[in-house]
């Protein structure tokens, strides 16, 4: 379901992969396939952590294992990426999005895995603070990877 002024079904997308240099090191992550599907989705671009508050660039941060996100100097800011993920939930609804593409392995957007909490870049299986709110919305959620290896978004127009 479009929101109001398109007829192409909304899709939440990290901003950083349509070419926003917002991630923490204060670049982009573009990635052609997502942009590309621009052709079928009218697409709502949010960074969590900037929307959270947070600066770009910013130090890294990864989930501990206390569920906290956390930089590697021990500052806590779980409460920016909870504010972030609530923008991203408001947006979701406000222009009718069933679907996100997230950027793969980040402590908001990750939703297969994301590193450990040791600043070590060990993967393991999980999900962001803002992929996790959105799956619990029932908001389908994939990462760029997902759409450069071919498994789409679903059409809910058909």
């Amino acid at each position: 379901m479009a929101g109001p002024g398109s007829s192409r079904p909304a899709l939440v997308v990290s901003a950083c992969l349509l070419g926003v240099r917002c991630n923490h090191e204060g670049q982009a992550s573009p990635s052609a396939a997502v942009q590309a599907l621009g052709d079928r989705f009218r697409l709502v671009p949010v960074c969590p952590e900037s929307a959270g508050g947070l600066p770009t660039p910013r130090p890294p941060a990864e989930i501990q294992a206390d569920g906290r996100v956390r930089t590697q100097a021990g500052d806590d800011v779980t409460d920016a990426y909870e504010r972030g993920a609530r923008v991203a939930l408001r947006l979701a609804a406000e222009t009718g999005a069933r679907a996100a593409v997230l950027k793969a392995r980040s402590p908001s957007c990750g939703c297969h895995e994301v590193y450990d909490g040791t600043f070590s870049r060990t993967r393991v299986p999980g999900e962001g603070v803002t992929a996790a709110a959105l799956r619990r919305a029932g908001v389908d959620v994939r990462t760029e990877e997902d759409v450069e290896a071919g498994d789409l978004p679903p059409d809910p127009g058909g």
